[in-house]
């Protein structure tokens, strides 16, 4: 009898070491509020941490300089299993880091970024030359690349073969680019070897178009990225997208109706072509404002903050699309009590306590 009780006392308690041992698939809950801990303590804000507990199976070991548009990412790893995780900062209060969301033109998903005379970002977030994604937060991981790709190659030499790429809000955007980013690298065999690479963003909103959206979905099918998003928060909601007839694919009979509307006898063709172009012409000229304001004006704001930056050619698209496994955390009655509806506070269901109050509602031990 001692020996089964001691059985049902140490088998847990093995299981429980042993978890982080390896990164697998799956929508993990242990691993998220891990997470959620490293989000809120990895800065001294205690308004921001409050309420949240610290991670357990992490330490901090380090952090990049602050770079980009207000950008930083923070290190934390496992050093007894070799899990280390990349927690990419958010937006923080002024007005550079929120340049970095309003910049937010589209550009391939393939290409060059000048920041300096001695650092270009090759990027590649995914071979679809049909793939757009957010310029301003394409920025924002060419700079933290300049440090993160360095300081990736140092865990590699030291035994790390599992990374955790994760951000809250502004952060869970560039974490989507940061996983293409990676993956990419691993597909060609940067670092010899195949690392294990899972994504969770949080609260992140939409990083590119439908066919970035495509690509990487496939890339990280069968469970290696989510986004965790509380139902009452709008971040998730935004960029604005934009859908045109030049979104679609050439297949896509909506793409070109030229032919459709020649085969028309008079006077249907005239009606057609009337009904057509109050269509499609309010579409197209929304997308050149916004490229107009959101990219060309918003990009010489960047260039007070980083004088010799270059961007690539925007795109004419503002087709923005949500990315990756959803993991819902829907608000109930308990819940509009707690964090109620308030017009002046919007950030109300987006900070981490409503998070993690409806997380740990969710999946209760």
């Amino acid at each position: 009898m001692k020996k089964i009780c001691f059985l049902f006392i140490v088998i847990p308690f093995l299981l429980s070491i042993q978890s982080f041992a390896q990164l697998k698939p799956g929508f993990e809950p242990r691993e998220y509020e891990e997470i959620l801990g490293i989000y809120a303590h990895s800065t001294s804000d205690t308004s921001f941490s409050k309420g949240i507990p610290k991670p357990i199976h992490f330490k901090p070991e380090s952090q990049s300089p602050t770079v980009g548009l207000e950008n930083k990412w923070y290190l934390w790893i496992n050093e007894k299993e070799k899990i280390a995780v990349f927690s990419i900062r958010g937006t923080v209060p002024n007005p550079t880091s929120w340049l970095a969301n309003f910049y937010s033109a589209m550009i391939p998903a393939q290409g060059q970024m000048k920041f300096r005379s001695d650092y270009t970002f090759n990027y590649n977030f995914s071979k679809d030359p049909k793939a757009f994604v957010h310029v301003g937060w394409t920025l924002s991981t060419g700079a933290l690349a300049e440090s993160l790709l360095p300081k990736m190659e140092e865990l590699t030499q030291l035994g790390y073969r599992d990374f955790i790429i994760t951000g809250h809000s502004q952060g869970g955007a560039i974490t989507y680019l940061v996983t293409a980013m990676l993956l990419e690298m691993n597909e060609a065999n940067v670092w010899g070897e195949k690392l294990r690479i899972k994504s969770y963003a949080s609260a992140a909103p939409k990083p590119g178009n439908l066919f970035f959206a495509y690509d990487y979905e496939h890339k990280t099918a069968n469970g290696w990225a989510f986004n965790v998003v509380n139902a009452a928060d709008w971040v998730p909601e935004v960029p604005f997208s934009i859908q045109t007839v030049h979104d679609f694919s050439s297949t896509n009979p909506f793409s070109d109706v030229s032919g459709f509307i020649k085969q028309q006898k008079f006077p249907k063709n005239l009606v057609f072509k009337k009904v057509y172009n109050k269509l499609e012409k309010p579409t197209a000229k929304s997308q050149k404002n916004f490229e107009k304001y959101l990219g060309k004006m918003a990009g010489k704001q960047v260039l007070k903050s980083i004088p010799e930056f270059e961007s690539p050619a925007f795109v004419a698209s503002n087709h923005y699309s949500r990315a990756g496994v959803f993991i819902i955390l829907r608000p109930d009655e308990n819940y509009q009590q707690l964090f109620p509806d308030v017009k002046e506070k919007i950030f109300q269901h987006h900070m981490l306590q409503p998070y993690y109050y409806l997380f740990k509602k969710e999946f209760a031990d």
